[in-house]
């Protein structure tokens, strides 16, 4: 898709997946890609696959039992049942042409996936902002209950050191990703909704698109539906279906959560369903955002038939997730964290966990590096409030994520816009690597918490400031 589009997909007839076969995953490093075909692996079936280049994932690939080729050759389509591959993978990729030529059946990633639901009882994890931390608590709460679910989830979960498994069960949690439309293709029977704002406007053209689509979502599900009431959307979609429960601080909520108290790097908060108390809830998280995330998979569980006690304990021992208030190292009282935020909502809810924690950092210093020149193009405004609690504020230059530069577009229009709305805040406008880390190495002093934000290369900054800074050290 390359914006506007004429109408939401017709989710296609799912690919029968109980019989073993044989499978070819066409960027099969990339994260949607590698959970996919570590699933399919584990099902039992002959997982071949191919990149561009060597990395890390691919070993763990390997041991999952993938044949993995780094390269694209014509030949290694040649007896597989079936190739699939990201929206991120030209139709023009020789393999996919290859398949189609000899006539091996071609699939979307979101197809695959959705062949994938409907082998299990599948609950799926849909919203703008939360999904993944909602997913991993939402499986290990189900574990917990000793359900043994399957999961498919867009970041490694620190207790289980993966991001995907299949273990055979009887059900399967999934994130539900809205970016490509995957979310309205998968075979669901029950769903969180964490909420809807605008992102990837690349693909839908109109944010009525984007809440259009997640009308559509849920309309095809036939199980409970867990909507977030303190959101606005959320609350104009419940009362159109069935099976609704709400969740949130909202008085109205079904599960709602009372008297938050948060500590250092820690919450915890009273949980009641209509007006009874279900238990107290410790949660080893930062943020009012991650109150509601672990809110929502609790209801979603509880309305599964999970028991209470377990459910809870599950949430009060989560680990986490990577890239999600990644604390990466402390040194001289200068503490860095790397988190994936990388849209207005996301980088504010970061923010305010970083600044209500309790933790006592005496300065936030928050460097964001934007992401994709499309979204910048559209979305560059939007970003004008989204560092108000940070002391000092960091733009990078644009990460690609594949996408082609457009004149005019950088990083800068983001800078722009915050000294637009507030002509006051400390904005710095690094746009090359090495300048941002020299500022850093200058810049930090005791006391500090320096955040780094964004879905691209930035995820290794904390890294390479630390080794600038303190030679000796081993992050």
């Amino acid at each position: 898709m390359t914006g506007e589009f004429e109408s939401l997909p017709q989710p296609s007839a799912p690919l029968d997946l109980s019989a073993p076969g044989a499978y070819h995953v066409v960027g099969i490093g990339g994260p949607g890609m590698s959970a996919i075909a570590i699933v399919l692996a584990e099902m039992g079936h002959q997982v071949t696959g191919s990149d561009l280049r060597e990395m890390p994932v691919l070993d763990r690939l390997r041991a999952a039992g993938a044949t993995i080729n780094v390269g694209h050759d014509r030949q290694v389509v040649h007896g597989v049942d079936a190739v699939t591959a990201s929206t991120a993978i030209p139709d023009r990729n020789i393999e996919l042409d290859e398949a189609r030529r000899i006539g091996v059946p071609v699939l979307r990633r979101s197809e695959m996936l959705a062949s994938i639901c409907a082998r299990a009882t599948s609950i799926g994890v849909a919203g703008t902002n939360g999904k993944t931390t909602t997913t991993s608590m939402l499986m290990l709460a189900l574990n917990a209950a000793d359900w043994r679910p399957s999961f498919i989830i867009g970041g490694d979960v620190t207790d289980m050191g993966t991001g995907a498994q299949w273990t055979g069960s009887d059900w399967f949690v999934v994130e539900a990703d809205e970016s490509d439309l995957t979310h309205v293709e998968l075979p669901l029977h029950a769903t969180i909704l964490t909420n809807v704002a605008v992102d990837h406007l690349e693909n839908y053209g109109t944010f009525e698109r984007i809440v259009e689509g997640f009308e559509r979502y849920l309309a095809q599900i036939p199980g409970p539906k867990v909507l977030c009431a303190d959101d606005p959307w959320c609350r104009r979609l419940a009362p159109r279906f069935a099976n609704v429960v709400t969740y949130g601080t909202a008085e109205d909520a079904t599960y709602r959560v009372r008297d938050i108290v948060t500590a250092p790097g820690s919450q915890r908060f009273v949980l009641e369903w209509r007006g009874e108390r279900i238990g107290e809830v410790s949660l080893p998280l930062r943020g009012l955002h991650n109150v509601r995330n672990a809110t929502a998979a609790i209801a979603m569980a509880l309305e599964l038939g999970a028991p209470v006690e377990p459910v809870l304990d599950a949430i009060g021992r989560f680990g986490g997730v990577a890239r999600r208030f990644d604390i990466r190292g402390r040194y001289d009282d200068i503490t860095f964290v790397d988190d994936y935020a990388h849209i207005p909502p996301k980088i504010e809810a970061v923010l305010d966990a970083a600044t209500s924690s309790g933790d006592g950092w005496k300065r936030v210093v928050a460097v964001f590096q934007p992401n994709r020149y499309r979204r910048m193009a559209l979305m560059s405004a939007d970003y004008r409030d989204a560092f108000r609690d940070a002391d000092v504020t960091v733009i990078t230059d644009i990460y690609p994520s594949g996408d082609a530069p457009i004149p005019g577009v950088t990083g800068k229009l983001v800078v722009n816009a915050i000294l637009d709305a507030h002509p006051h805040q400390r904005v710095v406008w690094l746009p090359h690597r090495s300048d941002l880390v020299d500022f850093l190495v200058r810049e930090l002093r005791p006391g500090d918490l320096c955040l780094s934000m964004g879905c691209g290369d930035i995820a290794s900054l904390p890294d390479e400031v630390i080794r600038r800074r303190w030679p000796h050290a081993a992050p």
